[in-house]
């Protein structure tokens, strides 16, 4: 009997994690089956409106409504202490961001979703060697999706953690129905595309490069967000759940999310991944170093100082006038990517989504966030004190109705 498609790289994950692990090509399609798997068409799901659009968009073609979360200003994760008791008793899942690395109130949401019998699902796209309480980030929910063009920096390449071996191997039948053909020719681009990225990075070509794709119109975006075409969406809402009728939204960025590639990427991906405690021991030192700059946030200053530093993705730095500095900064070939504003219902707008009841601080974090690679950490803080930077900090705070500790409201 043949091995399932992907599984020495899902046995490798599940030896870190201690979880059954479906191999995907994308993260992405490692969410798509978790909701396909545990949520009925119609079902609402409660998440970050601070997040990737495509995340907005696989929700959507799997059918479910998203409702859009209060957040934390300091982080952009949920604030279970500020989702109204309504809201509870109306959502059917939980979707967490864990946003750049920063762990979501996971043992918060955990204990309202086991109150209320409904599933927690993690993203924990950005958050590979991530804890909580001495767990890793991935195992405390139903199902949890890892991406390996983050961390690793493989362009391809996702799991689906589970709770159990059955599961796992019904949803490897449901994920090789939704795969499509690979090709040699992808799969020869998806190899050198990371090698290609290296070296432009390592010869200081990054702002010719950049500008060049810029002029030419090759950047699947023209803003932070892609664009909504929102009549075309509204019209594929009547076909979903389909990932087909959400393809152009779904692939943006990544269009080989469902390709099932060959041995030659999967290969590449097992080198990496071999490397992965490497690349999580340089992240903890340049979140080390720009943890104690006046662009962090004093949440990150003093978790970093109580329990040393996350191996985070991006390093959420809070500065004035991000937008222009995002430009600035090119000259310094340092290019910044995962801009999540406006936020999602800012965005999508009601017909598309539930918009939170608070958007402030999502609106605040959004606008005043530039993540920063940590792998470039010194590289940044070069750049920012050349340009003199300015940081950024909501100034007021409030309580709120029936939370035990104030939450900080956006300027």
């Amino acid at each position: 009997m043949p091995m399932p498609y992907g599984s020495r790289l899902a046995a490798t994950m599940t030896r870190r994690l201690g979880r059954e692990c479906v191999y995907t090509p994308s993260a992405r399609l490692a969410l798509y089956l978790a909701l396909r798997r545990w949520c009925r068409p119609g079902a609402r799901v409660l998440m970050s409106p601070v997040n990737d659009d495509v995340i907005l968009f696989v929700v959507l073609a799997a059918g479910l409504r998203p409702v859009m979360a209060p957040v934390s200003v300091w982080d952009g994760n949920i604030d279970p202490a500020a989702v109204p008791e309504s809201t509870w008793r109306d959502v059917d899942a939980v979707l967490t961001t864990n946003l750049y690395g920063v762990p979501d109130q996971v043992l918060e949401l955990r204990r309202r979703c086991a109150q209320l019998g409904i599933p927690l699902f993690e993203d924990a796209a950005h958050a590979i060697g991530s804890h909580v309480d001495g767990q890793p980030v991935g195992t405390f929910g139903k199902a949890a999706a890892f991406s390996l063009s983050k961390h690793v920096a493989g362009m391809a390449g996702g799991f689906l953690a589970v709770e159990d071996a059955r599961t796992r191997r019904e949803l490897e039948l449901l994920r090789d129905d939704l795969l499509v053909p690979g090709r040699l020719r992808e799969d020869l681009t998806t190899t050198l595309r990371p090698l290609a990225r290296s070296a432009v990075r390592s010869l200081h070509l990054v702002r010719p490069v950049w500008r060049t794709m810029e002029r030419l119109g090759l950047m699947e975006r023209d803003a932070f967000r892609m664009a909504l075409h929102a009549p075309r969406l509204a019209a594929s809402a009547r076909e979903a759940p389909s990932l087909t009728a959400y393809e152009r939204w779904v692939r943006v960025d990544l269009h080989g999310y469902r390709s099932r590639h060959g041995a030659l990427v999967r290969g590449q991906l097992a080198l990496r991944m071999a490397r992965l405690d490497e690349d999580l021991a340089r992240r903890r030192a340049g979140v080390a170093l720009l943890a104690t700059t006046p662009w962090a946030s004093p949440a990150l200053r003093d978790r970093t100082a109580h329990d040393g530093p996350l191996p985070l993705f991006r390093v959420p730095l809070l500065v004035h006038d991000r937008d222009a500095l995002v430009r600035r900064l090119v000259r310094h070939d340092v290019v910044c990517g995962y801009l999540y504003d406006p936020p999602l219902d800012d965005y999508a707008g009601a017909e598309f989504v539930e918009p939170s009841p608070d958007p402030a601080p999502a609106r605040w974090f959004a606008a005043h966030t530039l993540p920063a690679d940590p792998l470039l950490a010194r590289r940044i803080v070069a750049a920012f004190t050349k340009e003199r930077v300015a940081d950024a900090h909501p100034a007021l705070l409030r309580p709120v109705p029936d939370a035990t500790s104030p939450r900080l409201l956006g300027q």
